[in-house]
């Protein structure tokens, strides 16, 4: 098959219509040129620059406000992610949208992928509002457009003149032949053990996310420093941009807490900080928030009710800070964490499976404060869903949903659609358990769990990996291995890392990394790390990935004393699901015109059926006998007549004077001859039969235009032992 030949491309000029040069550099990348393109579109947006890479073209816009955003304590930046469907020379498969309309999953976390290291690279108390939108334009196949649409948004964001502490580049890694591979294909990283995401700056790597089929810690560690050095020409590429362009610094103001008012409070809170605190929760939450609604109300009365409105943010904040800092004190100090752990030490555990009698799986997992329930659902897997994104059109077979509702922090929220985290947490659950999944044909059935947090305090989503897995066992999936996840942190003082196992939010919050790890016995299974720091050296990584190998374990020990192993039999109200092969020549047969005779099936037997291409049936119900109904009725209709078989109680369908015509099989007529009705000679046929009799017959031969020989007279001699 020949290559479709690429089409010049025709440059009329290298003037924008405002007059100024279309600037561009470029570089060698992994393999291919990478350039990027600043002045040719975009004229309004505070930036916009055209990466381009192989046949993938992606744009990066920047919108900075030149003003602050008054009344908030959070930097408002969003970044997305938008697909297109042109891109990829495609058109939605749906009958009724045409347009792209609110962005799928793979666009939302695609979105989130690349908000993940940017974001740590702006200053504290930056409130001007942000907008980073990549908007792929040309999407070349052999490769996944993310690390360029991540390239362009951060070389936009560079080219803003806003304080951001760039550039930032990223790569998407395959193992190809036990070799790291960058820009691999999609069908290589589907294939292979491993599919991972690294992020960074020339100093060190910002964020990490993956999916692999246990790999171990020493992989990971090779694959983190292979790609913190390829990154490096982007890095360097939008650095050149930058130094042509000639980028002017935009004024800003940093909203800051008063240096007065945070060395007031942290005066009032020196005494009340440190081991008092340390002590398990929730009683430290309740001793917090006493303790902070005791300073507060010891400044209002101190500031005067007229200066109180204006100033109680700022107060507030520095009570925070001064939280913060003792939390990092206790464990750079004494090692002591703020629930009064040792740094490699986990919460208490405590699991259940088979709480809800109605579901085919549940579980709940409780780590300290932090608990999440587990639902697992079977369905034959014409129930899987139809994914159809610019990227790929195909079926999804495992999902793993997240909801956690604004009670589980203690927090009147309004209910609504899963938002990015949600979305985020339930996917990286998902990605932990996909490399243990049964196949298709050990196991065809979709599945669909569900984690409903019941209680927030500190890695939600390895708490919903370690539900999924105990519900899923529950249900009867046979997994390959169980599968088991913890969330890592970490503080940098003075060079020197502290790592915790396990952390709650207060480490969180104060901490400088958030490392999400999940894996079987054997390996890792998925990651998910995020900075808050500018980056970090691998070795930093590598000594957090061998202390999560040991909490990891420390979780799966205790997970396998509630359930070791899947269960044999699947829940009385899961559907069954048999599994018959069929010659695809048969398929239309079975069908029916129209699809009537698959409907009649389906009606009569109760039974839901699934046909694939390759002539493999699924039929499923929870009732035994409407599965071996409808496999009967479609053994008969693709059975194909035997030459020697004695077929039994088989209606007469017509008779003619010189024989009878008997149906053995729906659609399959034979002639008995009256010579072969009996062993006595019959004039008549009609004398013997009559249409609607039921009969016994011998198939005898067929001949060479496929009709059939039958003989009643040969099949009495048979039954009776007679040769």
């Amino acid at each position: 098959m020949t290559r479709p030949q690429k089409r010049q491309v025709l440059l009329m000029s290298t003037i924008n219509p405002l007059g100024k040069d279309i600037i561009t550099v470029e570089t060698e990348f992994c393999g291919k040129t990478l350039s990027l393109e600043v002045g040719r579109v975009g004229f309004r947006s505070t930036a916009s620059v055209i990466a381009r890479y192989g046949d993938t073209v992606v744009l990066g816009t920047a919108m900075v406000s030149p003003k602050q955003v008054q009344g908030l304590d959070y930097f408002p930046l969003s970044i997305d992610y938008e697909e297109k469907f042109y891109a990829a020379g495609k058109m939605s498969g749906s009958r009724f949208i045409k347009r792209e309309g609110r962005p799928s999953d793979d666009a939302v976390l695609i979105g989130r992928l690349i908000d993940r290291p940017l974001r740590p690279l702006w200053p504290k108390g930056y409130r001007n509002e942000v907008q980073g939108i990549a908007t792929v334009l040309s999407m070349d196949p052999s490769f996944r457009p993310d690390m360029i649409a991540m390239v362009a948004m951060s070389a936009a964001f560079m080219l803003t003149g806003a304080p951001f502490e760039g550039p930032v580049a990223g790569v998407r890694l395959g193992m190809v032949d036990g070799k790291f591979t960058a820009f691999a294909t999609p069908e290589q990283l589907n294939e292979g053990p491993l599919d991972l995401v690294v992020a960074g700056t020339s100093e060190g790597i910002m964020m990490v996310e993956a999916g692999a089929n246990e790999v171990t810690e020493e992989q990971v560690v090779e694959a983190l420093a292979f790609a913190q050095e390829v990154i490096q020409p982007a890095i360097a590429l939008q650095k050149e941009l930058v130094a042509k362009i000639g980028v002017t610094p935009q004024e800003y103001e940093l909203v800051l807490p008063d240096q007065g008012i945070q060395e007031a409070v942290a005066v009032y809170l020196d005494k009340k900080l440190g081991k008092g605190l340390r002590v398990p929760y929730p009683e430290r939450n309740d001793l917090v928030k006493k303790l902070r609604e005791e300073t507060m109300a010891h400044f209002e009365e101190e500031v005067g009710e007229d200066q109180w409105a204006a100033l109680k943010q700022q107060y507030d904040d520095a009570v925070t800070l001064a939280i913060h800092k003792d939390v990092r004190k206790g464990i750079v100090e004494e090692q002591i964490r703020p629930d009064g752990r040792k740094l490699t030490e986990i919460r208490p555990l405590s699991s259940e499976v088979g709480l809800l009698p109605r579901a085919h799986g549940s579980s709940l997992f409780t780590r300290g404060m932090t608990q999440a329930l587990n639902i697992t659902t079977l369905a034959p897997l014409s129930y899987a869903q139809m994914v159809d994104t610019m990227e790929r059109s195909a079926e999804r077979r495992y999902m793993h949903h997240y909801n956690a509702p604004g009670w589980t922090v203690g927090e009147v929220r309004r209910l609504g659609s899963p938002g990015r985290r949600e979305i985020g947490h339930g996917y990286l659950a998902e990605r932990a358990l996909t490399a243990v999944l049964p196949s298709e044909n050990e196991f065809p059935y979709t599945i669909r769990t569900v984690t409903e947090i019941m209680s927030q305090n500190g890695s939600t989503s390895m708490a919903a990996t370690c539900s999924s897995t105990l519900s899923l066992m529950d249900a009867g999936v046979p997994l390959k291995a169980p599968v088991s996840g913890i969330a890592m942190g970490l503080m940098m003082d003075n060079g020197t890392p502290y790592i915790m196992s396990d952390i709650a939010d207060a480490e969180d919050f104060a901490g400088d990394m958030d490392f999400k790890t999940a894996g079987t016995s054997k390996g890792i299974t998925a990651l998910q790390m995020d900075m808050k720091v500018h980056g970090l050296p691998v070795e930093v990584l590598a000594k957090a990935l061998e202390q999560g190998r040991d909490g990891r374990a420390h979780i799966l020990e205790h997970m396998l004393t509630v359930m070791p192993e899947p269960r044999k039999e699947l829940s009385p109200y899961a559907p069954r699901v048999e599994t018959i092969t069929i010659n695809p020549d048969k398929i239309r047969e079975v069908i029916g015109k129209g699809g009537e005779v698959i409907q009649r099936i389906t009606a009569e037997t109760g039974a839901e059926i699934d046909i694939k291409d390759d002539g493999t049936i699924m039929i499923a119900s929870p009732d035994g006998a409407s599965i071996n109904a409808a496999i009967q009725w479609i053994q008969s209709i693709v059975a194909e007549p035997e030459i020697g078989r004695i077929y039994e109680n088989v209606p007469v369908v017509s008779v003619l004077d010189f024989g009878a015509f008997v149906q053995i099989m729906p659609g399959k007529d034979g002639l008995v001859h009256v010579s072969e009705m009996s062993e006595e000679r019959v004039a008549k046929p009609s004398d013997v039969v009559k249409e609607g009799d039921k009969v016994t017959v011998k198939l005898v031969a067929i001949d060479d235009r496929g009709r059939l020989q039958l003989s009643m007279k040969a099949a009495q001699r048979e039954l009776k032992g007679e040769k």
